[in-house]
Protein backbone atom coordinates (compact mmCIF):
# COMPACT_ATOMS: atom_id res chain seq x y z
CA UNK A 1 0.00 0.00 0.00
CA UNK A 2 1.33 3.96 -1.05
CA UNK A 3 1.16 6.40 1.16
CA UNK A 4 1.54 10.22 0.34
CA UNK A 5 2.62 12.77 2.22
CA UNK A 6 3.56 15.92 2.10
CA UNK A 7 5.58 15.06 -1.34
CA UNK A 8 7.23 12.08 -0.34
CA UNK A 9 5.76 8.19 -1.15
CA UNK A 10 6.44 5.81 1.65
CA UNK A 11 5.79 2.16 0.97
CA UNK A 12 4.01 0.48 4.21
CA UNK A 13 4.74 -3.02 3.91
CA UNK A 14 2.51 -5.64 6.26
CA UNK A 15 0.61 -2.97 7.91
CA UNK A 16 -1.96 -5.64 9.20
CA UNK A 17 1.41 -7.51 11.18
CA UNK A 18 0.94 -4.97 14.44
CA UNK A 19 -2.76 -5.93 14.26
CA UNK A 20 -2.13 -9.77 14.79
CA UNK A 21 -1.66 -10.43 18.54
CA UNK A 22 -1.51 -14.32 18.07
CA UNK A 23 1.87 -14.03 16.07
CA UNK A 24 4.55 -16.76 16.66
CA UNK A 25 3.60 -19.82 19.27
CA UNK A 26 2.05 -18.60 22.45
CA UNK A 27 4.31 -19.15 25.71
CA UNK A 28 3.38 -22.14 27.61
CA UNK A 29 5.38 -21.10 31.05
CA UNK A 30 4.96 -18.98 33.41
CA UNK A 31 7.97 -16.24 34.19
CA UNK A 32 7.17 -17.34 38.19
CA UNK A 33 7.21 -21.18 37.04
CA UNK A 34 10.14 -20.48 35.84
CA UNK A 35 12.06 -18.41 38.48
CA UNK A 36 10.81 -20.93 40.75
CA UNK A 37 12.62 -23.59 39.21
CA UNK A 38 15.84 -21.99 37.64
CA UNK A 39 16.76 -21.01 41.60
CA UNK A 40 17.82 -23.86 43.39
CA UNK A 41 19.81 -24.40 40.23
CA UNK A 42 21.56 -21.28 40.53
CA UNK A 43 21.17 -21.80 44.87
CA UNK A 44 22.89 -25.02 44.65
CA UNK A 45 25.74 -24.97 41.64
CA UNK A 46 26.17 -20.94 42.03
CA UNK A 47 26.00 -18.48 39.34
CA UNK A 48 29.25 -19.48 37.05
CA UNK A 49 28.43 -23.23 37.60
CA UNK A 50 25.02 -22.86 36.26
CA UNK A 51 24.86 -23.77 32.60
CA UNK A 52 22.06 -23.00 29.94
CA UNK A 53 21.71 -26.63 29.48
CA UNK A 54 20.94 -27.27 33.24
CA UNK A 55 18.72 -24.22 33.30
CA UNK A 56 16.65 -25.46 30.07
CA UNK A 57 16.61 -29.11 32.15
CA UNK A 58 15.33 -27.61 35.57
CA UNK A 59 12.60 -24.90 33.82
CA UNK A 60 11.61 -27.52 31.31
CA UNK A 61 11.66 -24.14 28.93
CA UNK A 62 14.34 -24.48 26.24
CA UNK A 63 16.41 -22.07 24.93
CA UNK A 64 14.60 -20.04 22.63
CA UNK A 65 11.71 -19.67 25.51
CA UNK A 66 14.55 -18.74 28.19
CA UNK A 67 15.89 -15.86 25.73
CA UNK A 68 12.27 -14.87 25.16
CA UNK A 69 11.46 -14.33 28.26
CA UNK A 70 15.38 -13.37 29.49
CA UNK A 71 17.81 -11.49 28.34
CA UNK A 72 20.44 -13.66 28.87
CA UNK A 73 21.55 -15.65 31.82
CA UNK A 74 22.43 -12.71 33.68
CA UNK A 75 19.04 -11.37 33.22
CA UNK A 76 17.85 -14.95 34.55
CA UNK A 77 20.37 -14.88 37.65
CA UNK A 78 19.05 -11.26 39.07
CA UNK A 79 15.13 -12.04 38.34
CA UNK A 80 15.57 -15.22 40.62
CA UNK A 81 17.15 -13.28 42.96
CA UNK A 82 14.81 -10.77 43.19
CA UNK A 83 12.21 -13.01 43.42
CA UNK A 84 13.96 -14.74 46.23
CA UNK A 85 13.84 -11.17 48.29
CA UNK A 86 10.55 -10.34 47.44
CA UNK A 87 9.42 -13.74 48.80
CA UNK A 88 11.44 -12.58 52.39
CA UNK A 89 10.03 -9.60 52.35
CA UNK A 90 6.48 -10.78 51.96
CA UNK A 91 6.88 -12.95 54.96
CA UNK A 92 7.36 -9.74 57.07
CA UNK A 93 9.49 -11.10 59.67
CA UNK A 94 10.96 -7.70 60.76
CA UNK A 95 7.68 -5.61 59.70
CA UNK A 96 5.16 -7.25 62.21
CA UNK A 97 3.34 -4.73 64.93
CA UNK A 98 4.46 -4.36 67.68
CA UNK A 99 8.49 -3.87 66.04
CA UNK A 100 10.95 -5.16 68.70
CA UNK A 101 13.01 -7.97 69.93
CA UNK A 102 10.42 -10.74 68.86
CA UNK A 103 10.38 -9.49 65.26
CA UNK A 104 14.28 -9.68 65.82
CA UNK A 105 14.40 -13.00 67.51
CA UNK A 106 11.72 -14.84 64.97
CA UNK A 107 13.97 -13.21 61.82
CA UNK A 108 16.96 -14.84 63.83
CA UNK A 109 15.11 -17.93 64.03
CA UNK A 110 13.68 -18.49 60.38
CA UNK A 111 15.15 -16.28 58.49
CA UNK A 112 16.66 -17.90 55.82
CA UNK A 113 13.58 -19.25 53.33
CA UNK A 114 14.60 -22.62 52.79
CA UNK A 115 13.61 -24.49 49.94
CA UNK A 116 13.80 -28.45 49.84
CA UNK A 117 17.39 -29.13 49.50
CA UNK A 118 18.90 -25.28 49.71
CA UNK A 119 19.55 -24.44 52.79
CA UNK A 120 20.76 -20.93 54.15
CA UNK A 121 20.07 -18.05 52.41
CA UNK A 122 20.09 -17.54 48.67
CA UNK A 123 21.22 -13.91 48.61
CA UNK A 124 24.40 -14.85 51.29
CA UNK A 125 24.88 -17.82 49.65
CA UNK A 126 25.07 -15.81 46.65
CA UNK A 127 27.70 -13.37 47.46
CA UNK A 128 30.87 -15.98 47.74
CA UNK A 129 30.87 -14.89 44.34
CA UNK A 130 30.49 -10.97 44.10
CA UNK A 131 33.17 -10.75 41.86
CA UNK A 132 31.89 -12.24 38.91
CA UNK A 133 27.99 -11.76 39.54
CA UNK A 134 26.28 -9.22 37.06
CA UNK A 135 26.38 -5.55 38.72
CA UNK A 136 22.61 -5.59 39.10
CA UNK A 137 23.01 -8.58 40.63
CA UNK A 138 25.43 -6.73 42.96
CA UNK A 139 22.67 -3.86 43.56
CA UNK A 140 20.03 -5.79 44.95
CA UNK A 141 22.25 -7.67 47.74
CA UNK A 142 23.36 -4.66 48.45
CA UNK A 143 19.96 -2.45 48.46
CA UNK A 144 18.55 -5.54 50.33
CA UNK A 145 21.24 -5.63 52.78
CA UNK A 146 20.53 -2.29 53.52
CA UNK A 147 16.93 -2.57 53.87
CA UNK A 148 17.68 -5.38 56.36
CA UNK A 149 20.18 -3.08 58.64
CA UNK A 150 16.79 0.09 58.42
CA UNK A 151 14.41 -2.72 59.68
CA UNK A 152 16.40 -4.06 62.33
CA UNK A 153 17.25 -0.72 63.85
CA UNK A 154 13.65 0.02 63.86
CA UNK A 155 13.22 -3.07 65.80
CA UNK A 156 16.19 -2.00 68.34
CA UNK A 157 14.86 1.34 68.44
CA UNK A 158 11.34 0.55 69.49
CA UNK A 159 12.70 -1.24 72.35
CA UNK A 160 14.96 1.41 73.62
CA UNK A 161 12.49 2.74 75.79
CA UNK A 162 12.41 -0.49 77.74
CA UNK A 163 15.69 -1.12 77.63
CA UNK A 164 18.18 -0.10 80.28
CA UNK A 165 20.84 2.81 79.98
CA UNK A 166 23.66 1.31 79.67
CA UNK A 167 22.83 -0.76 77.01
CA UNK A 168 21.43 2.30 74.96
CA UNK A 169 24.83 3.26 74.77
CA UNK A 170 26.04 0.18 73.09
CA UNK A 171 22.52 -0.20 70.50
CA UNK A 172 23.15 3.38 69.49
CA UNK A 173 26.81 3.10 68.36
CA UNK A 174 26.16 -0.36 66.77
CA UNK A 175 23.18 0.29 64.48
Amino acid sequence: MMKTQRGCRTIELFGFVSDNTYMGRPKNFSREGVLEKAMPVFWTHGFSDTSLQDLERATGVNKSGLYTEFRDKDDLFVACLRHYLESQEKRGLLTNKPLGWNNVETFLKNGPLNKGKQQGCFSVNSMREFAILPDEAYGVVTENRALLQRLLAMNIAAEEPKMAPSCLLYTSRCV
